[in-house]
């Protein structure tokens, strides 16, 4: 049996020693799952994916660690379907998922977590790539530019922290403005990168072999992630490079760590985007599921 069809087959013998090893999986929030030509109704911005540290691996569930934003818990609710992957090297393998709920301490692990379905059967999918069905994960592109001057991050973060208080009232913004050159703090050139993961301090990123170059010469980056059109506010931080590797497709893959150093109050905001955006996620998936369970169009 070939290695590629092989490892699929045991795909939970896998599960078990990503478990004993200390390994992890990626989670996201699900399209919700839709019949013949019905639009999905899904948010039309890009997905955010979690990595979590497999706690335990049982028969009918797998136990994660809760996933974490900025030292906050990120709010999965009971019965939230989710897309989870699989990685070991450059393999992957996707499956769907629905959150069983939380899962108790217990004194090997004070955290807790969150247990998810043992699915029945797993999906070879690309690398980077995660894909259920005809179901995409569309992983969010982030734009990103050496930071010259640290502390010339304040006004920047200032006008989003304003422009979000604003938005959060009902109020109009604007979102062109808030990304005009006036308000950019003192940066190198722009480049773009693909969020592979989120973690509790910063993200995972893939760097495309034309701007790899610039993670050698620069360590400090001021990063900006477009969550339009649900939020229209970008979350914007500065952020260092703390690791990096390079995979068989010559990506580079950067692990940055949010930096708040100059400006500590906005650690709040982007949690609160963040946090935010995942419930966004979620109620659209609630909507979608009191649609099907009611497809009766409801009287003005």
């Amino acid at each position: 049996m070939p290695a590629s069809r092989s490892r699929t087959h045991e795909w939970k013998k896998l599960l078990q020693q990503i478990a004993e090893r200390g390994g992890a999986l990626e989670i996201a929030v699900a399209h919700p799952e839709s019949e013949g030509e019905e639009p999905s109704a899904h948010a039309a911005g890009p997905d955010l994916v979690w990595r979590v540290k497999v706690i335990d691996v049982e028969e009918t569930e797998i136990w994660v660690e809760q996933p974490v934003a900025l030292g906050q818990g990120v709010q999965i609710d009971e019965g939230t379907e989710l897309v989870a992957a699989i990685t070991v090297g450059q393999n992957r393998w996707t499956f769907r998922t629905v959150n069983l709920g939380s899962h108790k301490e217990t004194k090997a692990h004070r955290s807790g977590g969150i247990r998810l379905r043992m699915p029945t059967g797993v999906a070879r999918s690309q690398r980077r790539r995660l894909r259920v069905d005809t179901q995409g994960i569309t992983l969010p592109h982030v734009e990103m530019w050496p930071l010259l001057d640290p502390k010339s991050v304040l006004p920047a973060e200032r006008a989003t922290e304003l422009a979000f208080a604003r938005w959060k009232a009902g109020e109009a913004i604007d979102s062109e403005g808030l990304l005009s050159e006036s308000v950019m703090p003192s940066v190198g050139p722009r480049f773009t990168a693909e969020l592979a993961n989120l973690g509790g301090g910063g993200v995972g990123l893939v760097v495309g072999s034309d701007d790899a170059g610039l993670l050698g010469r620069h360590r400090v980056f001021w990063v900006r992630l477009s969550l339009r059109p649900e939020m229209p506010i970008p979350v914007c931080v500065s952020g260092k490079v703390v690791h990096t590797h390079i995979d068989s497709s010559q990506r580079t893959y950067v692990g940055i760590a949010f930096d708040f150093s100059f400006n500590q109050a906005h650690q709040k905001l982007v949690a609160s985007q963040i946090l935010g955006y995942i419930e966004l996620q979620q109620e659209l998936q609630r909507q979608a599921k009191a649609q099907r369970e009611d497809p009766s169009p409801k009287a003005d």
